[in-house]
């Protein structure tokens, strides 16, 4: 006989952006009975997810720190054709192992896993099963959903964490070496020392195809990492993944004002237009939800996927000339001229909030893409 039994708050969807709220409610609503329901066997999948100390709020940091796994004091460096530059700001990385542990550990029986989804509906929920969830609110946070209604570039990638039988000599992340030959959009390679003989090498493309061919990818690293002098004794980690880049669409089609399931993370389209990353924007809705009514979170949380939507016109602006007016195996002059700014400019464009000043500065001065190729990338319409 199918079961069913009641909740206060049902999360769907146990990645960063479903672990995040759930953490958040467990800590500041100890009085909301919550479930999070994940189809797979563990939380946070198979991921590594890093960002800037810059990208938090110190006030917020408590909800993240304990799922921090690596943590780089000495800044960080990025390497292109011309240039080399190391920037100070610190650096962290939290892998899905780490967000799994931690998660169960402090909602234990709240957590549903290897649990299909069949329906939902903003007060209950479907399993394969049978199973019957009724909840006061329900919110969706199962990743991006249907991304039909967006213009998308795509950021994709192939990571690798590689033993290997020497030192590798580097003393913090190199997040972009651009040196490598430029194929299939903006190529560069992202290193992560996580200690003396392991490095995590990731060869990540913007590209305007979502096709992943993976064995192409891990065959780049290994090629990637003989240039380097090492000798790779072992793969101990390997993981891939697509995100979009948007440039352009229609949020109301992307979640109709008639779709009356709360959402949350890459489902309501809350991550950097430009870079695809969702962890700063996940930490602060898991917080901002916590002062929610139950009844009205789709509702609010429809508000403000749509004001982040507006607040990104910029962002996805710049992904217009990227994808539209830069040549393929020239878009690495785009990132070249950035990371020659500011740092407080390049840390506060990470976290999505670039201010009027900053806007200016960085479309001022000898543009990286041919005017004409900017001007019809931008008059052109959107979705």
């Amino acid at each position: 006989m199918a079961q069913s039994f009641d909740c206060d708050l049902a999360i769907l969807g146990g990645g960063l952006a479903g672990s995040l709220i759930a953490l958040a409610f467990a800590r500041l609503r100890p009085d909301i009975n919550l479930l999070l329901i994940e189809q797979g066997g563990v939380l946070g999948g198979n991921h590594l997810w890093s960002f800037f100390d810059s990208d938090i709020k110190p006030a917020d940091r408590w909800l993240i720190d304990p799922l921090v796994t690596y943590r780089w004091l000495q800044g960080y460096e990025v390497r292109f054709p011309t240039y080399r530059r190391t920037l100070k700001p610190p650096y962290n990385s939290i892998a899905s192992a780490q967000l799994d542990a931690h998660a169960r550990a402090t909602l234990g029986d709240r957590v549903l896993l290897d649990a299909e989804i069949t329906g939902a509906s903003p007060t209950q929920v479907t399993l394969s099963s049978g199973t019957l969830i009724r909840a006061r609110a329900v919110i969706d946070a199962r990743g991006g959903g249907d991304l039909s209604a967006l213009e998308c570039g795509w950021q994709k990638f192939v990571g690798q964490a590689l033993r290997l039988a020497h030192p590798h000599g580097l003393d913090r992340p190199i997040i972009m070496d651009a040196t490598v030959d430029q194929i299939d959009g903006y190529r560069f390679i992202y290193l992560l020392p996580f200690d003396d003989h392991t490095v995590f090498v990731e060869d990540t493309y913007y590209s305007n195809s979502r096709d992943l061919d993976v064995p192409a990818l891990a065959e780049g690293i290994a090629h990637y990492a003989a240039g380097q002098g090492w000798r790779v004794e072992e793969v101990v980690h390997q993981e891939s993944g697509v995100l979009p880049v948007v440039h352009g669409g229609d949020f109301a089609r992307f979640w109709p004002a008639e779709d009356r399931v709360a959402r949350a993370g890459v489902r309501a389209a809350l991550f950097h237009p430009m870079t695809g990353y969702s962890l700063p924007d996940a930490v602060a809705t898991a917080l901002w939800l916590t002062d929610q009514p139950l009844d009205s979170l789709a509702t609010a949380t429809r508000a403000r996927a749509a004001a982040h939507w507006r607040a990104g016109g910029y962002y996805r602006m710049l992904g217009k000339m990227l994808f539209r007016a830069a040549q393929p195996d020239q878009r690495w002059r785009i990132f070249d001229r950035f990371y020659r700014l500011g740092p407080n400019l390049i840390g506060r464009f990470y976290a999505g909030q670039s201010t009027a000043a900053d806007r200016i500065r960085i479309l001022c001065g000898r543009p990286p893409v041919p005017i004409r190729s900017a001007m019809r990338a931008l008059l052109s319409p959107s979705a």
